[in-house]
């Protein structure tokens, strides 16, 4: 691990890359002293087709001195930019330096068209054709390699595209899980809970809130133990917003996973998840028709998100 916080590989690229240069220096001005056996008519001897004979005559002047320039300019390059291990360069430009002046000067040119929709409210925008087609783009490019192209999630990752949001599906709750992204945990409960029965006990208790197939008895005998659990999912099971927490009465509409063997496994295992925080990647223009299009997808009909 200390090869990885070290300053060795630093100076070891560096050293390799400017004895390179110098190594091809020393080359050329060898190779431009270094006399050849040759003939008294100035031949190498090496003769073919019968008459024609290898010269030994120096490189021109303007081939040599391309060599050299060449040198100085690979020399000037490393002083002014990166390549050097860790040495920045005197002009300190980076690639990233570099993509986010792209960035800057592309979000300069589209914020005129981002202007109309800032000054909307959320729900105008998402019923705005243009709106939702930029939205659209900025969440296909960004939120679809998680959330689907068509937004509905998968095991673990959230469907946008219903009326159940853990946070709140608010606007407001949306921009600021775009900007600061979200984290999600249910910590391991087995040892508050009991014995490895009284865990399959509650199990059956939360089959029965959501109206899922379960035996009644062992739900009976489990929900004195959902006591454990109504701190975070409330006594009704019905989750609160304000923590996160799921509601477990949503038959069918499970983040991660139904059923008594999922249930059973978070319990047992806890479960955490991360939503990473994107507000670097937009301008504030860009979230507002962002989240706009995302609560429309959960809005469509007059749906309201909860």
């Amino acid at each position: 691990m200390s090869d990885f916080t070290s300053n060795f590989w630093s100076v070891y690229v560096a050293g390799i890359t400017l004895v390179s240069i110098f190594a091809c220096l020393l080359l050329l001005w060898f190779s431009g002293k270094a006399k050849a056996m040759t003939a008294s008519d100035n031949t190498t001897g090496h003769v073919w087709d019968g008459d024609l004979r290898e010269m030994n005559n120096p490189l021109p002047r303007w081939w040599a001195w391309l060599f050299v320039i060449t040198i100085v300019f690979a020399l000037a390059y490393l002083a002014m930019y990166p390549g050097l291990g860790a040495y920045n360069g005197k002009l300190g430009w980076t690639s990233t330096g570099q993509h986010q002046s792209e960035v800057d000067k592309g979000n300069a040119e589209t914020a005129p068209l981002y202007a109309k929709f800032s000054a909307m409210k959320p729900e105008d925008v998402a019923k705005d054709a243009k709106a939702v087609a930029i939205g659209e783009r900025l969440f296909m490019n960004n939120c679809a390699q998680c959330h689907g192209s068509d937004a509905r999630g998968n095991k673990g990752i959230p469907n946008l595209t219903d009326s159940f949001w853990l946070g709140g599906g608010t606007p407001e709750n949306i921009k600021n899980n775009i900007i600061k992204g979200r984290v999600g945990m249910m910590p391991p409960m087995a040892a508050a809970v009991g014995t490895a029965d009284d865990v399959n006990n509650v199990a059956q208790y939360v089959l029965s809130l959501s109206g899922s197939p379960h035996d009644s008895v062992r739900a009976a005998l489990g929900k004195e133990k959902f006591m454990v659990c109504a701190a975070c999912h409330g006594p009704d099971g019905k989750g609160m917003q304000a923590i996160g927490s799921g509601n477990l009465t949503n038959q069918g509409v499970w983040l991660h996973g139904s059923g008594e063997a999922n249930i059973i496994a978070m319990i047992n295992n806890g479960k955490t998840n991360q939503m990473p925080p994107q507000g670097d990647k937009f301008t504030e223009a860009q979230i507002h028709v962002l989240a706009s299009y995302v609560w429309g997808l959960s809005n469509k009909g007059g749906v309201t998100a909860q």
